[in-house]
């Protein structure tokens, strides 16, 4: 099988055995456009503040380089490769003509016609409205979302696109997200997964926010669901087909047998999130398993059987992890991200140097505690204009004090979410890491003593592109189910960090300034001011 994961800054491709999972070869394709933040490629069109684009022909360079590179690694020929499947941030969606063509192809001079990267943030007033509206009309689908939609996802962009470039939307015959586009430039078939479609999509018991809804947000918004389907929506009383997580979207067309080296007629697994599939590859897919893909961001997943309300969640989706489990998704907007903009903006030692003098230090020797919202709050106060805290600095400060004050951060922020899903009735039995960051010892342990609990490690470094090929393997019939296919190729070690119970005490008092601050700064007023005070700065 190969699997194919699409990240915020590269692609890569793992070739990988079906019987047992094991990774025989991969490659990287690092974008050549990578985040588009301050102006367009060619144009020169200068960006405002908190967007974040990507290119649509990174993606098919990562299928034309990373997947050939893979199989040849891997030693296969690529007519022994049976299946192939694929994962992608989101919410990153992108408006494109009916036949899938992205509109930056024709209008590259207009931002609006990009790809906004999951990390766009520019659409925050429409989510406030958007969030405003549905809980003025108690909006069922609302409480499913944690009581907030986010700027990230397809409503609030598309919004905003409305709003902004109305050509743009007038010529957006299709609203699509790109873990369904890149499928439809595989297989020539277009079609929308179950899990993008719940999580992002906003698309609850059977249907998407009603007409009459949208059309109060905005008259010209009335439509936009159409944007969202596949020519199957009829009314807006249901009609939708999703594809299921595991199903298979179709069969490898010749043009993309021709990028990707494969044979013609392999078989092509429904569209994923990169997170979500990650839980396969770590064999996590039972309730109360909790997996935390922690990387540039932190996006917590978890099957359950229960149906509850979460404060601040990203959602709760039927099927939406595995077919048969409700499906919790939360996460923290920026946790790697954090970490490379201290060593990046101020020069400091980088970040092996940092993390050796900070494990050396006790717990609160440092004498700060920050805020991780440097990204700003996606769970639980769903607030992207919220941003970083750092508290307690003096002249005897140093850069590895704040170094451990923000990784510390990040894991007072997963422990604010763990604890409000199990006081929402939500048990999490095992925290499950995957991710880059998996690399850092140091900050494994910290998690474990903040948390008080212990940490399971999946047991590869491409747990997207291994989940997105068992994923693949389900769709091309090598298992009947995605949960007999990820006891067979997934892997983990249980309890692979264990808290010590002298240091998990000292995090106790931190963890409650934590709060303290989480609750005084959380009404966003100072922050929020100071952003808009920034904005007009800017401008």
């Amino acid at each position: 099988m190969v699997g194919v994961d699409f990240g915020t800054l590269s692609g890569r491709a793992v070739v990988v055995r079906v019987h047992d999972g094991a990774e025989l070869g991969s490659a990287v394709h690092e974008y050549t456009h990578g985040v588009i933040e301050t102006e367009l490629p060619g144009s020169g069109v200068r960006l405002g503040p908190d967007w974040a684009l990507q290119s649509p022909q990174d993606w098919i360079d990562v299928l034309r380089t990373a997947v050939p590179e893979a199989v040849a690694a891997a030693g296969v020929a690529p007519d022994q490769v049976i299946g192939i499947g694929t994962d992608f941030t989101a919410c990153t969606v992108l408006p494109a003509t009916a036949d899938g063509t992205p509109l930056c192809f024709e209008t590259p001079a207009e931002p609006h016609a990009w790809p906004k990267l999951w990390k766009h943030h520019a659409a925050q007033p429409h989510a406030d409205r958007i969030n405003d509206l549905a809980a003025r009309r108690g909006e069922s689908w609302l409480p499913r979302y944690g009581g907030k939609i986010s700027s990230e996802w397809e409503f609030a962009k598309g919004l905003q696109v409305l709003e902004e470039a109305p050509d743009v939307y007038a010529r957006s015959e299709r609203w699509i997200e790109a873990a369904d586009w890149i499928i439809w430039q595989l297989t020539g078939v277009e079609s929308r997964n179950i899990c993008t479609a719940g999580y992002k999509g906003v698309f609850q018991d059977g249907r998407y926010p009603s007409e009459e809804f949208l059309a109060a947000l905005n008259p010209g918004f009335a439509g936009f669901a159409a944007k969202l389907a596949t020519g199957e929506v009829g009314d807006q009383a249901g009609g939708v087909t999703l594809a299921p997580l595991g199903g298979l979207a179709g069969r490898l067309t010749a043009r993309a047998a021709g990028w990707t080296g494969l044979p013609e007629g392999v078989a092509v697994a429904v569209g994923n999130v990169d997170a979500h599939v990650t839980a396969a590859a770590a064999d996590a897919v039972r309730p109360g398993q909790m997996v935390a893909i922690m990387g540039t961001s932190t996006c917590h997943i978890m099957p359950s059987d229960q149906l509850a309300e979460v404060p601040g969640m990203c959602g709760v989706v039927q099927d939406g992890i595995v077919p048969g489990l409700w499906g919790y998704e939360a996460g923290q907007s920026a946790v790697g991200d954090i970490f490379a903009w201290f060593v990046d903006s101020f020069g400091t030692d980088g970040h092996e140097q940092l993390t050796s003098l900070a494990e050396k230090q006790a717990v609160g020797q440092h004498g700060l505690v920050a805020l991780d919202w440097f990204g700003g709050n996606r769970s639980v106060l769903v607030d992207h204009n919220l941003s970083g805290v750092i508290v307690g600095q003096t002249l005897a400060t140093k850069p590895e004090d704040v170094y451990r004050a923000l990784i510390e951060s990040t894991a007072y922020g997963a422990r604010m979410i763990v604890e409000t899903f199990e006081k929402s009735g939500v048990p999490v039995d095992e925290f499950v890491v995957a991710g880059g960051l998996l690399k850092n010892p140091f900050l494994m342990q910290v998690y474990a003593d903040v948390l008080r609990r212990p940490l399971s490690a999946i047991g590869s470094d491409q747990g997207p592109a291994l989940g997105s090929a068992i994923h693949a393997a389900v769709a091309a019939g090598a298992y009947p189910s995605i949960g007999e296919a990820a006891a067979a190729m997934g892997k983990r070690t249980e309890a692979a960090y264990v808290p010590d119970q002298a240091r998990a005490d000292a995090y106790d008092r931190l963890y409650a300034e934590y709060r303290r601050l989480h609750d005084f700064f959380g009404d966003g007023q100072m922050l929020h001011t100071l952003r808009a005070i920034r904005n007009e700065a800017r401008s």
